[in-house]
């Protein structure tokens, strides 16, 4: 496969899905922008509300019949949701995109595995903007979030050691940037880029 893998990461509440929308959003009004660039859309378990990000719904059934027919590149389960990044990345790839999706940490080594060309991204924010984030979202119990917090530090140091680090704590527009940096380095050139 000739194209790169850019496998974005980050707890919920840290703002990846804002960070995907605005990135593909801005590189939409460049010209040419999107010509070798695919954002992928996930396949998941959980119906397409207005505040969730851009995804493919499937019933239980059919995320398992998908599944056992080998239609997913890379999937997993998480918080009693099923999900799904499709074969179709593969074709992309093939073609020399660069190919963005919208991964989970605790499949990071699995996905390294498959795809040689990867390049792991990590979304951060402190703990107390990921629960801020959280409550607002209004999806979850409180102690559902604290949950979710739980894991995001237990996680922490962990299997996304070596992928670039965003923080995500200021305006969306200066982590845009730092991702655009990665994924369209000839229009956003790799410059002062932290690591975890």
């Amino acid at each position: 496969m000739n194209g790169r893998l850019i496998y974005v990461m980050g707890p919920s509440g840290s703002g990846k899905d804002s960070l995907l929308r605005q990135a593909r959003d801005t590189l939409a009004q460049q010209p040419g922008g999107l010509a070798r660039v695919c954002f992928a859309h996930r396949y998941i378990t959980r119906p397409v509300g207005m505040d969730a990000e851009n995804h493919i719904a499937l019933s239980a059934a059919e995320f398992q019949a998908r599944c056992r027919a080998g239609l997913f590149a890379l999937h997993w389960h998480s918080h009693g949701q099923d999900y799904g990044i499709g074969l179709e990345i593969e074709q992309w790839l093939a073609r020399g995109f660069t190919v963005v999706v919208n991964g989970s940490r605790a499949h990071l080594d699995v996905a390294r595995r498959r795809y040689a060309a990867l390049t792991a991204v990590l979304v951060s924010v402190s703990p107390e903007t990921q629960r801020r984030r959280l409550l607002a979202r209004g999806r979850e119990s409180v102690a559902a979030i604290e949950a979710r917090l739980a894991r995001t530090m237990s996680l922490d140091g962990g299997t996304e050691a070596g992928a670039w680090l965003i923080d995500n704590e200021g305006p969306l527009i200066e982590a845009t940037q730092q991702l655009l940096r990665l994924v369209a380095p000839a229009e956003h050139p790799m410059s002062a880029l932290p690591t975890a």
